[in-house]
């Protein structure tokens, strides 16, 4: 664990790979008997994978129950800080990867990252983004807008609506567009359906949206200052291929990954200047429309894709308001995964699995994947929730 921890001093780190380092030595400090009680076989020679080696020895391999109540803290916030360094090391990859790299690594992102149902989003956006916002019913709009509801029956989409980013606390903004749907179609009209975006076609739409703001919240003291956050999941949908959707989370992860910058989320020229700029630098965004149809779809959203770029552990793909929704009506419809509300014995985790994957009418490939199951039951999810998460997300 010693050579683990100090690896990193030994690599040709980047400027900001070195300052997480740092900061994760901080946080190191205060846990550092802990980390040391655990058995280490993989000693990554490079800092993406030290970030992830040490994520999974803070997440699984630290034993909580030996830590002192102030320690839970520092435990905290050097996950958050490794998460970030992976997060950078992989999106400073764009910088320079070519075509084929992008498409790949995004391919390997599959299941971490819930691509087929992020693509089931960018399909049906595909769609919607041809009609005006004033014409969607209210769920189709709110969809576009990033905003989940309990109305968002499963059945109809088979997408979390916040994949990308949500907006759900941007309350003048949906206050806004359920009252002014019109004046933000007048905004989205600047950006075309096809081709690359212009500067001054940015900076039409910019003008738009702010004067929303400014119009319909002048009784305010200077008006209600519009969100940068908002505007680009509505540019997002509209071209996923031209615009990256954002979070106050990732312009920081992204701005450090991708060595821009930093702006704020207020800054429409930052994000337009620095983020967008910079993604129109790299070769794979310069990419020919390809006749592949798996890449087609990619290329199609590639700028809104870079998201997959970002660090993602097997729970990412569970958070997911779709599933959760599925699970619940599977639960009110399915007996097979309501939990039994009698235990004769107490099974170990493995036993509890093992029980749960003898079911006869478990398909192959969740019975194939018994380690996964098992390492979600340790968590803390149970056998039932972690089987029917699987069945909702593959099928």
């Amino acid at each position: 664990m010693r050579t683990l921890l100090s690896s990193p001093a030994k690599m040709a780190l980047s400027d900001t790979e070195n300052s997480l380092y740092q900061k994760s030595l901080t946080y190191i400090a205060k846990i550092s008997l802990n980390l040391l009680a655990v058995k280490v076989s993989n000693k990554p020679a490079d800092f993406l994978g030290w970030c992830v080696e040490l994520l999974s020895i803070c997440k699984q391999g630290v034993n909580r129950d030996l830590l002192e109540a102030d320690q839970f803290k520092p435990l905290e916030k050097l996950e958050a800080v490794l998460e970030l360094g992976a997060s950078a090391s992989q999106l400073k990859m764009l910088r320079i990867a070519p075509w084929p790299v992008f498409v790949s690594f995004i391919e390997q992102q599959t299941e971490v990252h819930a691509f087929e149902e992020r693509l089931r989003l960018l399909d049906y956006m595909s769609v919607q983004r041809e009609a005006l916002l004033q014409e969607m019913t209210e769920l189709d709009r709110l969809a576009f807008a990033g905003k989940h509801t309990s109305k968002h029956a499963h059945t109809k989409y088979d997408f979390d609506v916040e994949w990308f980013t949500s907006t759900k606390g941007a309350k003048i903004f949906h206050s806004l567009l359920a009252e002014q749907a019109s004046d933000f179609d007048y905004a989205l009209s600047f950006i075309p359906l096809t081709g690359d975006v212009t500067p001054a076609q940015y900076q039409q739409f910019v003008h738009a949206y702010k004067n929303i703001f400014t119009r319909y919240t002048k009784d305010k003291k200077n008006g209600e200052k519009a969100s940068l956050i908002p505007a680009t999941r509505l540019l997002a949908m509209r071209r996923p291929d031209q615009f990256i959707a954002l979070t106050n989370a990732k312009i920081d992860v992204l701005c450090q990954g991708l060595g821009i910058v930093k702006f704020n989320s207020y800054d429409f020229d930052g994000y337009w200047q620095y983020l967008i700029g910079t993604l129109r630098t790299f070769a794979w965004w310069h990419e020919s429309e390809p006749s592949d149809e798996s890449e087609h779809k990619i290329w199609c959203s590639r700028a809104i894709l870079i998201d997959l770029f970002l660090y993602a552990d097997q729970d990412t793909a569970f958070n997911s308001n779709y599933l959760r929704l599925r699970e619940k009506a599977l639960n009110i419809t399915d007996g097979t995964y309501k939990p039994s509300s009698k235990t004769r014995t107490k099974l170990t985790v493995d036993e509890q699995v093992d029980l749960a994957l003898s079911a006869d009418d478990l398909p192959e490939y969740i019975v194939a994947k018994r380690e996964s199951i098992i390492t979600e039951v340790k968590k803390g999810k149970s056998v039932d929730h972690v089987i029917g998460l699987m069945r909702a997300i593959f099928g």
